[in-house]
């Protein structure tokens, strides 16, 4: 069984760094890279507002914060400028905008976004883009929350004939255009890397991906039925499931509400995911240590570690 690719999730990790010091995220990336990491994740919100953390905060806050445990103050930097960033200063590693809140936007403009980032890092963007779960923030945007899955469902229906098609046209019940010329297009013909993923597997779920996606990545751990229901869904549109990259992660077992968490019983993990077929393992450095200059050093261990299970 081959080991499996480590990504080093960079949102939400202000114990460890000053969100305002955003060139340190861009050096965690460098320093990942160096350390054999295959890639960086950042995730979204443009704004928050009241109720984000309707359901209490996390006892830790070094801890992934869920829908409704978010303090509406949290930072949250622009996600596709920061991993620019990150790409000016990287060759290798993978760029994974997860997730995106396409409703949130327009689909040409974000459709040029995604175009010039993925050329700008030679192929190397992955894009989970997402619906989101906070009322709030679509109406501050004037956006409708009751549609967002149908404004997601014709974002990645007008990304496939922009990312192709020179003239593009594309006719919607939300969104048209016609003979609209995107130009440059990203460095693959196809787009970049899609993943799609959610706290269910739902039918819309299963449709957006046996349609677009490149890789599964779930909120929390998918059941038996459910990885079952997804390998049964890609067979019968014609595609090998065992082609769809697995997104997993590590959690931590904190020894209290003040502290990070041990690594080595948090990879403990990885063998029983690998075995469900989870291939890509998400590790959120501010769990682990709450020393910024030790995250290279906890990079290199985590891969010394996992290449010998």
């Amino acid at each position: 069984m081959p080991a499996p690719r480590m990504i080093l999730v960079l949102s939400e990790n202000w114990t460890l760094t000053d969100p305002r010091d955003l060139p340190a995220l861009v050096r965690m990336a460098v320093e990942a890279e160096d350390a054999g990491f295959d890639g960086v994740m950042v995730s979204e919100h443009i704004v928050l507002g009241p109720g984000s953390d309707a359901d209490g905060l996390m006892a830790n806050p070094r801890e992934y914060a869920l829908p409704g445990n978010q303090d509406p103050a949290t930072p949250w930097p622009n996600s596709l400028l920061l991993l620019a960033a990150i790409a000016a200063r990287t060759t290798r590693l993978r760029l994974i905008a997860a997730g995106v809140i396409a409703p949130l936007r327009h689909p040409l403009a974000l459709a040029q976004q995604l175009a010039t980032l993925d050329l700008l890092a030679e192929g190397r963007l992955v894009v989970q883009p997402i619906v989101s779960w906070h009322p709030p923030e679509y109406a501050a945007l004037g956006v409708p929350f009751e549609r967002r899955g149908r404004l997601l469902d014709e974002h990645l229906a007008a990304w496939e004939v922009l990312w192709r098609d020179t003239p593009a046209s594309f006719a919607g019940e939300d969104y048209r255009f016609e003979d609209a010329y995107l130009v440059p297009k990203p460095y693959r013909e196809s787009g970049p890397r899609l993943w799609i993923g959610g706290s269910s597997v739902h039918p819309a779920l299963l449709r957006r991906l046996v349609r677009y996606g490149h890789g599964f990545h779930p909120l929390g751990r998918p059941t038996d039925a459910e990885l079952t229901a997804l390998r049964d869904a890609l067979g019968a549109a014609g595609r090998d499931a065992r082609a769809l990259e697995m997104v997993g992660g590590i959690r931590p077992t904190f020894p209290d509400a003040h502290s990070p968490a041990p690594i080595a019983l948090a990879l403990e993990s990885i063998p029983g995911q690998l075995a469900r077929g989870f291939g890509t393992i998400c590790v959120k450095p501010s769990q682990y240590t709450d020393d910024r200059t030790e995250v290279g050093a906890l990079c290199r261990d985590i891969v010394r570690r996992v290449a010998t299970m």
